[in-house]
């Protein structure tokens, strides 16, 4: 099954690759499917408690759009109102969409980025394949919205915590990159009217002499 992070009826996280895929290309006779799924399940298994990080500045990570760019997070999207939408596992998925339509639908004032972030050296080393995966359910205009980490991904777990992982992280940023509205306890209309909410408050400030 193709997986991707970023657009309705895809799925993302911890295997974002084809399943075909990473076994065809990138196993070798010594490694055999299951290892790796169990290596990759394992990446993503380390629970640390969910914290609010409101009031801190969001670590620079370092990752990549789908379109193939370099992208250092926030510093390539400083100077306007930020929303992240960070996931961990593939069952993300679901709750991600939901938040996503949100905002495209109320028009919310800000830079939208969709962060699969997968921690841990074996998803590291097959990002390449988890990517190309990744880009087969997605639309090539959207690919630069969808920026990955992996290298990085400890940081940002370690902000938010990875507890009750399928809920989406949901960060709004300000123009300097500090956090400014959280949300990870899944979906809700009334949350939704509130980051935008805030994100119209925080682009009217941005707008200001």
């Amino acid at each position: 099954m193709n997986t991707a992070v970023c657009r309705p009826g895809s799925a993302p996280l911890c295997a974002h690759a084809d399943a075909h895929d990473l076994e065809t290309e990138t196993m070798s006779p010594s490694l055999s499917w299951s290892l790796l799924l169990g290596l990759l399940l394992a990446a993503c298994s380390s629970p640390l408690p969910n914290l609010d990080p409101v009031g801190e500045a969001f670590p620079r990570v370092s990752g990549e759009a789908l379109s193939g760019e370099a992208v250092t997070l926030p510093d390539d999207l400083l100077g306007q109102p930020t929303i992240l939408l960070v996931g961990y596992v593939q069952e993300t998925q679901f709750d991600l969409d939901r938040w996503l339509l949100g905002l495209l639908d109320r028009g919310t004032p800000a830079s939208i980025r969709e962060v699969p972030t997968i921690p841990g050296l074996v998803p590291g080393l097959l990002s390449d394949n988890i990517d190309s995966g990744m880009r087969k359910g997605i639309p090539s205009e959207d690919w630069s919205s969808v920026v990955t980490v992996y290298g990085d991904g400890d940081a940002i777990v370690k902000l938010t915590g990875n507890t009750l992982p399928r809920n989406t992280r949901v960060l709004l940023l300000d123009a300097d990159g500090v956090i400014r509205w959280f949300h990870d306890r899944g979906y809700s209309a009334g949350q939704m009217l509130d980051l935008d909410r805030a994100a119209r408050e925080l682009q009217g400030k941005a707008q200001s002499p």
